[in-house]
């Protein structure tokens, strides 16, 4: 059979525009198609509010492309990307006092009041080069580093309620769980804070100079050099329409998957992803702001993150809330001000805001009431600097990116045995039953995040698998 390419990869997320490089860099002739006129997924940026006011449509802050195993060996700097470094990575306000991460593993135990911090986390830190490559893959996998791999699960594995006594660490702590979409007491939920504290310290959590796109055009400028070609407005309905290629690679959920290849899949397999549970959604507004955000707590203002919910207790109501299908009055809130640090994102004096709130997946709520209410509550006089807005519920956010599946940012849920099953159990879930048809979007290992590491993985697997190649 005569093919046009060696490969082709449908979408041109993080992980799409990984798997591409990953199998140029290999010497394959590559093709990436993009439904939208846009490449990048959910690394994306527009003017959703007024003119001159640039917002990240889905990803804003990166702990984890910063520290990609696979993003760290690419020129990415040259192609395009700028990280930027918030003096103080995360601020985490209370009614009395704040609690923030900086770089420095000690002077954040010291400003929490909790030494214990430094001693749980210090090692980890110490370790990140090893266990962000032993994390950021299949969890079926034979470890280079099981000592250190079985130390870090013995502690992550608890739920994130049992860490800390202090107040301060204890919502610090509760904030980076929260990233989970999980209950707070659920097993495993420190994972999730484990893993995005001490990427705070060893990495920091930048934000993309020009917004989050230039991580996608970074990407794609190398893939062009690298001879990739991507076409963009071009979405696949059903595998015939694709070009011929040794190997396909679909950067979409595993849901889109299934339908595009719904006549094709084995029935079992088709059950086993229609079984394949969808996480929480997210409702997510855009501010364009006349002057920054009054914070009460001076540290916020100096922070690129800022997570809005009081104390663990309230974080983990909240995230119970919409465990169990319910909307809280008081949600946990992300924030990211990346104006104050990006020069580009804002017209001179005026500012962004980035905020979103957790909510049950394909909610039709509007809570943007309810977020304003929980900023107001440590920002008075917020609503005061609203210059305009720009809300998306689940559906919206669907119809920008496919892959956000009822409001679902990680590509289905996180929970532990979603984690170990993503979305099957193998040690190469990024096979399907179909001859040279991958899965390597965030519905693969190691999950949800713009770190590339689906896409890295599922090329891997194809160029083992197809064109023969050990690496």
């Amino acid at each position: 059979m005569n093919f046009d390419y060696d490969a082709v990869v449908v979408g041109s997320g993080p992980n799409g525009l990984a798997a591409a490089i990953t199998l140029a860099q290999a010497g394959c002739s590559v093709l990436v198609v993009e439904a939208n006129h846009s490449l990048g997924g959910s690394a994306r940026s527009d003017e959703l509010t007024l003119p001159g006011f640039l917002h990240d449509t889905c990803s804003a802050v990166h702990p984890l492309a910063a520290g990609s195993p696979f993003f760290k060996t690419l020129p990415l700097q040259r192609c395009g990307l700028d990280w930027i470094q918030p003096e103080i990575p995360l601020a985490h306000p209370l009614e009395e006092g704040v609690a923030y991460l900086r770089r420095d593993v000690q002077e954040t135990a010291d400003s929490l009041g909790e030494n214990s911090y430094a001693a749980v986390m210090r090692p980890f830190v110490r370790d990140w080069e090893k266990l962000s490559s032993e994390l950021l893959q299949p969890m079926l996998h034979f470890p280079e580093h099981p000592i250190v791999l079985a130390r870090f699960g013995l502690k992550a594995v608890r739920p994130a309620t049992k860490f800390f006594r202090g107040e301060l660490a204890r919502a610090l702590f509760a904030g980076m769980a929260a990233h989970s979409f999980l209950p707070l007491e659920a097993t495993a939920s420190a994972a999730f804070a484990f893993v995005l504290g001490m990427a705070g310290h060893a990495v920091g959590w930048p934000i993309p100079r020009n917004g989050s796109q230039s991580i996608a055009n970074a990407l794609a400028n190398y893939l062009r050099e690298l001879g990739g070609k991507i076409e963009t407005g071009r979405r696949v309905e059903n595998l015939a329409e694709l070009p011929k290629a040794r190997a396909v690679l679909f950067d979409t959920s595993a849901w889109d998957f299934a339908r595009i290849a719904a006549n094709e899949l084995p029935a079992g397999y088709r059950n086993r992803l229609a079984r394949f549970r969808r996480g929480p959604g997210v409702f997510k507004i855009d501010y364009a702001l006349s002057s920054p955000i009054p914070w009460r707590a001076p540290e916020c203002r100096r922070a690129g993150t800022v997570h809005v919910g009081g104390t663990m207790d309230e974080i983990a109501a909240g995230e119970r809330a919409v465990a169990n299908g319910e909307h809280p009055e008081c949600p946990f809130v992300l924030v990211a001000q990346q104006s104050l640090f990006d020069e580009t994102r804002a017209p001179r004096g005026q500012h962004t805001l980035w905020a979103y709130c957790h909510v049950p997946n394909e909610s039709t709520v509007d809570m943007s009431d309810r977020i304003e209410r929980q900023i107001e509550r440590f920002a008075p006089g917020f609503r005061d600097c609203i210059l305009a807005r720009h809300s998306s519920n689940t559906a919206a956010l669907e119809k920008s990116n496919a892959n956000l599946s009822g409001g679902d940012i990680n590509g289905g849920a996180a929970n532990l045995a979603q984690l170990i099953a993503r979305p099957i159990l193998s040690p190469t879930p990024y096979r399907t039953p179909l001859r040279g048809i991958y899965l390597c979007s965030a519905s693969t290992p190691p999950g949800g995040g713009v770190h590339g590491m689906c896409g890295h993985h599922a090329a891997r697997a194809a160029l083992r698998d197809i064109f023969n190649q050990r690496h």
